[in-house]
């Protein structure tokens, strides 16, 4: 149990480190990167306090804590990769308006024998 709990913890203190940096070198937004500090940092609780683990574990009705902290682990996850999902959508449909968009300005510039794009 102690093995997965210190693995759980390094993985989360590596992503907490992988999220800052890329925040800082603006590889990610930072209204992007507050949802992987909040997934890694209840990760991180959750594995250094068996306390409040076992309380979990009992609440869901796992008799084995790592395995309620795993799953707790893969449905903040989830929740998240859900989340970003939206966002993907939604600027996929903003991109689609855009063009046309464009497209549209294009023809009527030709249109009034402008000089739009060739």
């Amino acid at each position: 149990m102690d093995r997965l709990l210190n693995f759980t913890t390094g993985v989360s203190l590596l992503l907490i480190a992988l999220v800052l940096t890329s925040a800082r070198r603006a590889h990610i937004r930072v209204e992007y990167s507050v949802s992987w500090l909040i997934a890694s940092l209840a990760i991180l609780a959750l594995s250094r306090s068996k306390r409040l683990l076992e309380s979990v574990a009992t609440q869901l009705g796992i008799d084995d804590p790592p395995l309620a902290l795993m799953i707790l682990a893969g449905c903040v996850f989830v929740v998240t990769f859900y989340r970003f999902s939206i966002i993907i959508s939604k600027l996929k449909d903003d991109n689609i308006a855009l063009a046309q968009k464009v497209a549209m300005i294009e023809y009527h510039l030709k249109a009034m024998g402008g000089s739009g794009a060739k």
